[in-house]
């Protein structure tokens, strides 16, 4: 390897590196802010109502600001984390995959009429969770055949 190859490989993994620091510190706040927003949130939903404040309501805003928080954190990250947040995204999908197995195949506790919302969230939940791994499995092995030398 040239000294030049050598040195511009070296600057690319020192900017990656400081791109997956920019990450980590975005992740961070993001966790932050979200907590912060819950607990505001739900403080002034509690004085504001006098402790009537519907819990589903509730949920539903603080599900509406981790969209929107997600939404910023992930369009700010840089082309160069695509593939290692692909990865991520894989293992965070085996997770909900599990979770979704679990809905599907066990019945309600404490109310068997209710059994098929679960199963059929269940099921949504892991065709969608299959979909995404598969997808980040061919998105990240074809941007991996990028870097390779043509044969």
């Amino acid at each position: 390897m040239n000294p030049v190859t050598a040195q511009v490989a070296a600057d690319a993994a020192a900017q990656a590196q400081a791109a997956a620091e920019v990450a980590r510190q975005a992740a961070t706040a993001a966790q932050l802010y979200a907590d912060q927003a819950a607990t505001a949130l739900g403080a002034a939903a509690h004085a504001a109502t006098g402790g009537a404040i519907d819990p589903f309501v509730f949920r539903l805003s603080i599900f509406v600001l981790a969209v929107f928080v997600g939404y910023y954190v992930v369009w700010s990250v840089t082309p160069a984390l695509h593939t290692p947040l692909m990865s991520v995204t894989n293992a965070i999908s085996s997770v909900i995959v599990v979770g979704a197995l679990l809905a599907v195949g066990v019945s309600t506790v404490g109310d068997p009429t209710h059994t098929w919302w679960a199963r059929g969230f269940g099921f949504i939940a892991l065709i969608f969770a299959s979909v995404n791994i598969f997808g980040g499995f061919l998105v990240t092995s074809r941007m991996l055949a990028m870097y390779q030398k043509k044969k």
